[in-house]
């Protein structure tokens, strides 16, 4: 059996990031997503909780199966953030159940895990253009279509927390008269 480990701030989870679950499916037999920046919620760039984040994880996974048929056994886990990088991957292995790999693209990540001695594998980016955070909260902000940027179980999760109106409150500026 193989875990992996896949961190992302998840701010809020999209089909980019469900992609990426899936192409790791076809490596592991469980998955633990590291929720990065758990601490923060309630600005413009996390505007989402830790909870919030881990309901539009499990919701969007819990009827998901892989290629194979088999399920996907995954565990969302809150990741505070840390100032002092030469600790993060043991902070995170001690928030986590044990992993034999992790999965990233950002550089520091790769770099930390590679340092401390953890086997790391990238993945293909997926419509990044258009399937990444800021442009996700950018068009809830805008009332764009955002919703068909997310699994729909993001959609519900957002509903239910008032997540577009806490974004038009947190993304305002002093300027229009608003908390920044």
């Amino acid at each position: 059996m193989i875990r992996g480990f896949y961190i992302g701030r998840f701010q809020p989870f999209h089909d980019g990031h469900l992609r990426m679950v899936e192409e790791i499916a076809t490596e592991v037999d469980e998955l633990v997503l590291g929720i990065g920046s758990a601490g923060d919620s309630h600005t413009e760039r996390n505007p989402f909780t830790a909870g919030e984040r881990i309901m539009m994880i499990t919701k969007s996974l819990v009827e998901w199966e892989r290629t194979d048929g088999q399920e996907l056994v995954t565990y969302a886990v809150p990741i505070e953030d840390l100032e002092r990088n030469s600790v993060w991957v043991s902070h995170v292995r001690s928030m986590c159940p044990d992993f034999e790999v992790a999965y990233s693209n950002n550089p520091l990540v790769i770099q930390l895990f590679r340092e401390a001695g953890v086997e790391v594998r990238q993945s293909p980016m997926f419509n990044r253009e258009v399937l990444e955070g800021t442009e996700v909260r950018e068009r809830m902000v805008a009332d764009g279509d955002w919703e068909g940027l997310v699994p729909d179980p993001v959609v519900e999760v957002v509903d239910e927390i008032g997540g577009i109106e806490r974004m038009a409150m947190v993304s305002d500026s002093d300027a229009n008269g608003g908390p920044r």
